[in-house]
């Protein structure tokens, strides 16, 4: 017999190997174990964010913007109360007309400005609008920019369609989110706004349709799978204007919240700024002005990789 086949045989190599083949099987029912508790538990996890996905499906984030009448309101209205705001905020210019109030849970939250000499007194390519969203304490939270460079840009490219474009930035977001009127308007079809958000480097794209009855100005936010997930449902008999807006709780992201409230309050400027766009087009493609940004909005233009 060969030394070969003598180990082979002997018993305490046989131990040893019967040893190292049931720790084997052991290590392996040990790993198969392990690979099924992580299963389970990815599993467990998926099932919970679903469960709590379709728990979000079923509630309402709700608010509402009052549009006020008169300038009379306890914003601004008193002895140096304007100085006080102006103090309270570099945000709130001299120029600023708060003229509307985001209510949430029976109370106020927030309020709307915009400044008034830019848009009401102001001419050609000096006259765009500028929106501004506070809180209760005057607090900058958002503002919410024409930028008349893009929209005349985009009303050229469609032919006069008026293409209305606002930079909307957020207080506690980098990125700026671009809000934009399509320009496949047909007449006597609804006007479409979208709009997307970044999570992390993700999009997520939305859109607002006008509904086509509508009596206060009904508007409906629609996801990227076509999925209506918000509403801006405008109340008929007022003389400023109020629309009770509601996005779905999985949507309900305060970017887009904030977009949603900004929105509401442009409503109110909408035609106006229509057709002040599209006279503004119709002015440059004609050679009756000279085109010009203002400096703050030519900054929103700037390359923010430029060497500096």
């Amino acid at each position: 017999m060969t030394s070969a086949a003598a180990a082979k045989n002997d018993p305490i190599e046989v131990e040893a190997r019967t040893a190292a083949a049931d720790a084997a099987a052991d290590a392996r029912a040990d790993v198969r174990q392990e690979a099924a508790k992580a299963k389970a538990s990815v599993s467990k996890l998926e099932t919970s964010k679903k469960a709590a996905t379709d728990a979000l499906k079923d509630t309402w984030k709700e608010f509402a913007v009052d549009v006020w009448i008169t300038p009379f309101n306890s914003i601004e209205f008193g002895f140096w109360k304007r100085d006080r705001n102006r103090g309270k905020s570099r945000q709130f210019t001299t120029d600023m007309d708060v003229y509307a109030e985001i209510i949430e849970d029976g109370a106020r939250t927030g309020v709307l400005g915009y400044r008034k000499e830019l848009w009401n007194d102001a001419k050609g390519t000096d006259k765009r609008l500028v929106f501004k969203l506070f809180s209760e304490t005057l607090n900058w939270r958002a503002s919410m920019d024409m930028m008349l460079g893009r929209s005349i840009q985009q009303t050229l490219g469609a032919r006069g369609v008026p293409v209305t474009t606002y930079s909307i930035n957020t207080s506690t977001d980098d990125a700026l989110i671009t809000l934009e009127r399509s320009a496949n308007k047909w007449p006597l079809c609804p006007e479409y706004f979208s709009f997307f958000i970044l999570e992390g480097s993700i999009p997520k794209f939305y859109r607002i349709r006008r509904d086509i009855i509508n009596l206060g100005g009904d508007y409906s936010l629609i996801d990227q799978h076509g999925e209506t997930v918000g509403y801006l449902d405008g109340a008929v008999l007022t003389i400023g204007g109020k629309w009770r807006g509601s996005v779905r709780g999985d949507h309900a992201d305060p970017r887009v919240m904030t977009v949603m409230k900004m929105f509401a309050g442009m409503i109110v400027f909408n035609g106006e700024a229509r057709r002040h766009v599209k006279q503004l087009a119709r002015d440059i493609r004609k050679g009756r002005i000279e085109p010009d940004i203002h400096h703050q909005e030519a900054d929103l233009y700037l390359n923010p990789r430029r060497v500096r």
